[in-house]
């Protein structure tokens, strides 16, 4: 179903038609039409395993978003509520069946059928019991589909808010949701002999996974070694200053301007003009362009990873390609000839089109990076991220509070700040929650207490880590190179992901071992834990690791990120999989694709008059 999602030596493609197959399950149980009301967090995500024609061919005629507002008239037999435990969504449900159970005369009754993803909640079901609605349930069921295949090296769980459930509620919920997911990824692809991770979060998961193995009949007896040769698993609280951080790739910058969710971007259709090959009627400014942004498309798997300076000249070299191309056309050919050049036809004006595409994409993207804002915030950030001036409030935070600029581009910077000096002296930290009180208003004091929560600010004390880590993992690059990069922190311009740095420690014959001091220095444990058969753990420690340091086949590493990761990241760790010295290959999946942006957003408590 979908052709770019196979062709790894793990095939993300049976992940998609597994949850397919689920989905299928759901819409067969019931006979006759169908309207599907999505929880809208869903709508996007379910795209990605499913396509609308897949859905059309098993009689779904209607879908629409879960919302309070009634339904509008759909004649259908069955109407399928496919949502994630919350409350809120429960009460919509509520309201929904209510009305449409008004709405009855003497039409054909609906059946309602509801499915929780990934699980059925309890809580929920009490809840709609309160209602008075769960008896006119025909059935409550689950939608088993723990991760969405974003491409064919990347997985999202879809759990925007998994960084803050933990660490500011307290609720622990992800963790059992990720520990379900990386087992249905054992089923699928089998047991995975070598675990090791960092974060208190990070082993709880990983205990918890264990335990979970222990017990599954699926993968418990099964002794061969799977698809997969290890996994890392990382908290987020490891290293806040990656996500932080602008990201200078052109999919990571794609992602903190525009947003891209579930691969669509959406962008103002009028800059992209009328196509030779593809005429467009005349478009208002109000209506949008959808673009599909995966490894489908030959042109953007080539760009996404790449430094924003670099994109331009391979958007010139690929214009001066096809332009050549379609001028073969006036000399002169034999009849096979011609016959060759029209078949190529097609592919030529696809790419065609691909380039007019992401050259508007990379134009609206420069009208951005060329800004002064951009420009001047970038420099700030880059200089606390060398460790300068990190114990002084910020003349230019200063001024950025002064012009009202928005409150989360100033928390942003101050959060760098405290990040890079391991806190912020009492004073500064005092004089800046005064600064923003003043100018944002008391109800910022919400969003300072969750910031101080998630450790993103916080009073100075003990040993300058970030500054130890940064010289320690040479995290900041002085002659680093944008457009043909020897070292992966070309993904920020100097800066390398603290999480991919320890990943390509990993990858070295001595893995971790030479890191105490370094993996000692950030919060939570290390772990490193073997699984090679069900009997027990840890019995072929040495023979394990000779086996991969000698084998001549590439690994397939798993790097989960519990709490959110970047593109950045992302294109980091697919530079270490194209090194040849390395001969590894990664699937990377993570409980929410993130960026500065998103990320910060949800510790921002926005309060209504």
């Amino acid at each position: 179903m979908f052709p770019h999602l196979s062709g790894w030596r793990v095939n993300i493609g049976q992940l998609q038609e597994l949850y397919a197959k689920e989905l299928l399950g759901i819409l067969e149980k019931c006979e006759g039409t169908k309207a599907i009301i999505w929880d809208e967090s869903l709508a996007g995500p379910v795209g990605l395993i499913a396509k609308y024609t897949f859905l059309k061919e098993h009689n779904v005629t209607k879908m629409f978003p879960l919302s309070g507002d009634p339904l509008p008239d759909i004649d259908v037999k069955n109407i399928i509520f496919i949502t994630r435990a919350n409350l809120k969504l429960m009460n919509h449900i509520a309201d929904n069946i209510h009305n449409e159970e008004r709405k009855r005369r003497a039409t054909v009754k609906k059946d309602f059928y509801l499915y929780f993803l990934p699980k059925k909640s309890l809580l929920c079901e009490k809840h709609l019991k309160n209602k008075g609605v769960y008896g006119s349930l025909s059935f409550v069921g689950d939608f088993r589909c723990d991760f969405f295949p974003v491409d064919n090296d990347l997985l999202s769980m879809e759990q925007k808010d998994a960084f803050k459930e933990l660490h500011i509620e307290g609720d622990p919920t992800c963790v059992y949701q990720s520990a379900m997911a990386l087992m249905t990824l054992q089923r699928l692809y089998g047991r995975i002999p070598r675990v090791c991770g960092k974060g208190i979060y990070a082993e709880k998961l990983w205990e918890l996974t264990k335990s979970m193995g222990r017990d599954d009949s699926q993968i418990g007896q099964n002794n061969e070694k799977g698809s997969i040769d290890q996994m890392v698993i990382l908290d987020r609280s490891i290293d806040l200053m990656s996500v932080l951080a602008t990201q200078l790739t052109y999919e990571g910058l794609i992602d903190q301007i525009f947003g891209i969710s579930s691969t669509t971007l959406h962008l103002p259709a009028d800059r992209f003009g009328r196509g030779d090959d593809q005429p467009l009627p005349a478009l208002s400014t109000s209506e949008t362009k959808q673009i599909i942004l995966n490894s489908g498309e030959e042109l953007y798997a080539e760009l996404r990873d790449k430094n924003f300076n670099a994109v331009g000249q391979i958007l010139a070299r690929h214009a001066k390609s096809i332009s050549s191309a379609l001028e073969e056309r006036h000399g002169d050919k034999s009849v096979s000839d011609m016959k060759k050049f029209v078949e190529r036809l097609p592919n030529m004006l696809a790419n065609k089109a691909s380039i007019a595409t992401h050259t508007t994409i990379a134009e609206l993207i420069k009208e951005v990076t060329d800004s002064p804002d951009f420009l001047d915030e970038l420099e700030c950030e880059q200089e606390f991220l060398m460790c300068a001036d990190v114990d002084k409030p910020s003349s230019f935070i200063e001024d950025m509070i002064a012009k009202q600029a928005p409150l989360r581009n100033v928390l942003r910077l101050i959060c760098m700040q405290c990040l890079a000096g391991s806190g912020l002296k009492q004073k500064v930290l005092d004089y800046y929650k005064r600064e923003l009180v003043q100018v944002y208003g008391l109800q910022c004091l919400l969003t300072i207490g969750n910031l101080e929560k998630a450790g993103l600010l916080r009073p100075q004390t003990g040993n300058r880590s970030y500054n130890i880590l940064r010289k320690m993992l040479n995290l900041t690059v002085d002659d680093a190179v944008e457009v043909a990069p020897k070292d992966i922190s070309y993904v920020h311009s100097f800066y390398a992901p603290l999480t991919v740095r320890l990943i390509e420690h990993l990858l070295k014959p001595a893995g971790w071992q030479g890191l105490n001091d370094v993996l000692s220095t950030l919060p939570g444990p290390s772990f490193d834990d073997f699984q090679s058969s069900p009997s027990g753990f840890g019995t072929r420690r040495g023979s394990f690791t000779s086996e991969i340091s000698q084998s001549d086949i590439p690994r397939t590493i798993l790097v989960f990120f519990l709490g959110g990761c970047t593109f950045a990241e992302v294109a980091a760790l697919r530079f270490l999989a194209q090194q040849e010295e390395n001969n590894v290959e990664f699937i990377v999946a993570t409980t929410k694709l993130i960026n500065k942006n998103s990320f910060l957003d949800c510790f921002i408590e926005n309060i209504t008059q």
